[in-house]
């Protein structure tokens, strides 16, 4: 017990960031296998460091600036231990005010030495102290930099809905929002669920107007919930169940999710029909089919099965055979940046166009298991229009379908993220 004691979180902090930033793993990733390591961490400390690590990565642009107007060596030409530790102690001095700024320092410094930069103490403590002494004089220059979003994005976004629109949408990456779950009804009632989650210190909110749906908050981390292990809730976002749900398929259904992983909007499928039918959760590799696969066994459901299926290969077994297809697609996801935090650095305009055309292939090729009468929803967690309404158009033009109803959610001026959905039914004559 006495080395769990020792951890230093902000060492830990700095471990993960460079994990990020250096090696190029995804935040999400870094931060669940600190967490998942140190499960002993006090709630408090393990609240400190996520909130740390997320916070640094979505203002790493912002937090380069400033540091670039008070340091002579650039962020670019600094150490990467250096620069990492600069990053997470201007992150506490501007948006962390609980932690006094010359805590902030002094840790800094300290944690400088403990990674072998003696020489640079002095350097890290002055650069620190000055921006400490100056934050307020700090101007930007444009709304790339106070948002820390690339200039790429904020010009599409201005061009797709206008500044005003746009700033909103930038806005709304910083705003927190509760984990959202899906009850899963075959097993118990929202209401029962509710109080079981009470009882496990959980605090818990009704999404309005989705039966099914929960925002909770306030829990430490999942797997310590018996209800979760239970199998008795899914966590999923709004999106996806509203896909779902606008599927709307009926007993005895034959459903295809073709880019199912994790699962959840699969076991969704499978809970409408009540037992009854059969939802095939399709997708790529073998560790993503496992994931499913983990998840249907905690769900307890039978009308449902995993495959390993490449959604942009064509399976002639299944053609015109379903009743549903759900497609929720590989997209730039830029309407999900407040739980995907780096994915903005890592999206590039050239990126976003080869998605349109990955969407295009695998739409080309699911709409041929989709029986007459049946149904297709389209999906995506992203705003840009190119991938929601243009491959929506294009599509029409190209195959026998009828468009139903199409929602393009935006984070920032809607209740939910950033999202798309098109419900479209092939034609009964084609």
């Amino acid at each position: 017990m006495t080395d769990r004691k020792r951890v230093n979180v902000r060492g830990l902090a700095l471990e993960v960031l460079l994990e990020v930033t250096e090696q190029k793993e995804y935040s999400h990733l870094a931060l669940r296998g600190a967490l998942e390591k140190y499960l002993y961490l006090e709630k408090q400390d393990r609240a400190f460091l996520t909130r740390l690590v997320e916070g640094t990565v979505e203002r790493l642009l912002e937090l380069d600036y400033i540091i670039n107007r008070f340091s002579k060596v650039p962020v670019h030409k600094m150490k990467p231990v250096i620069r990492g530790i600069l990053r997470m102690s201007v992150y506490q001095i501007k948006y962390m005010d609980r932690i006094p700024d010359a805590a902030v320092c002094n840790e800094a410094v300290k944690l400088a030495g403990k990674k072998g930069f003696s020489s640079l103490k002095g350097f890290v403590n002055g650069v620190l102290r000055n921006i400490s002494r100056n934050l307020g004089t700090v101007e930007y220059p444009d709304l790339s930099v106070k948002y820390s979003t690339p200039e790429w994005i904020v010009r599409q976004w201005t061009d797709e809905y206008g500044e005003e629109t746009a700033r909103k949408m930038l806005e709304s990456q910083y705003k927190e929002r509760p984990i959202t779950v899906r009850v899963n009804l075959h097993r118990i009632s929202r209401e029962s669920l509710m109080e079981r989650l009470v009882s496990e210190g959980v605090r818990v909110r009704k999404v309005e107007g989705i039966d099914c749906a929960l925002e909770i908050s306030g829990y430490d981390y999942l797997a310590a919930l018996p209800s979760f292990r239970e199998g008795l809730f899914q966590v999923q976002d709004v999106s996806s169940m509203l896909a779902v749900l606008k599927a709307a398929p009926r007993r005895g259904d034959y459903c295809i999710d073709v880019c199912a992983a994790p699962g959840g909007k699969s076991l969704h499928l499978a809970d409408l029909l009540d037992g009854t039918g059969m939802v095939e959760a399709r997708d790529l590799t073998e560790y993503k089919v496992q994931l499913i696969e983990e998840n249907i066994a905690r769900s307890g459901m039978t009308n449902i099965r995993a495959v390993q299926w490449d959604a942009t290969v064509p399976d002639e077994v299944s053609a015109g055979k379903a009743d549903v297809v759900l497609a929720d697609l590989p997209c730039s996801g830029l309407g999900v940046l407040n739980k995907k935090r780096d994915l903005k650095y890592r999206m590039t305009p050239e990126q976003e166009k080869e998605l349109v055309h990955l969407q295009r292939r695998i739409l080309e090729t699911v709409q041929q298991y989709v029986k007459p009468g049946g149904t297709l929803v389209y999906s995506t967690c992203t705003v840009h229009r190119e991938e929601n309404e243009g491959n929506t158009a294009w599509f029409l033009e190209h195959f026998p379908f009828v468009l139903k109803e199409q929602i393009q959610m935006l984070p920032g001026r809607d209740p939910w993220d950033g999202f798309y959905i098109a419900k479209m039914e092939k034609r009964q004559n084609d």
